[in-house]
């Protein structure tokens, strides 16, 4: 029985990382396709470093795949969004 949990539990956690994508695309979308400011630089500079240091620890310090999964998924999505939001501001100036 615990083994199962184990597992149900393993995958509810690599959906996390679908759910949270889902959550970042609306901001993808804004900064991408509408050119709206909608991402506070700051707050994504702490979440991209953040973000990062979660994934570079599961690439070099632990065997775990479904957080490797995650972690790139929110990092990946992080820098994205920084990279949008940054862009727009050198268009604007």
């Amino acid at each position: 029985m615990q083994d199962i949990l184990i597992k149900i539990l393993v995958i509810c956690y690599g959906a996390t990382a679908i759910v949270d994508l889902m959550a970042y695309l609306p901001t993808i979308n804004d900064l991408w396709f509408h050119k709206k400011p909608s991402a506070n630089v700051k707050s994504y500079i702490l979440w991209t470093t953040t973000a990062g240091i979660a994934f570079s620890y599961s690439l070099f310090v632990l065997n775990d795949w479904p957080f490797r999964f995650v972690s790139g998924t929110m990092f990946t999505s992080n820098l994205l969004i920084l990279i949008l939001r940054i862009r727009l501001n050198k268009k604007k100036v």
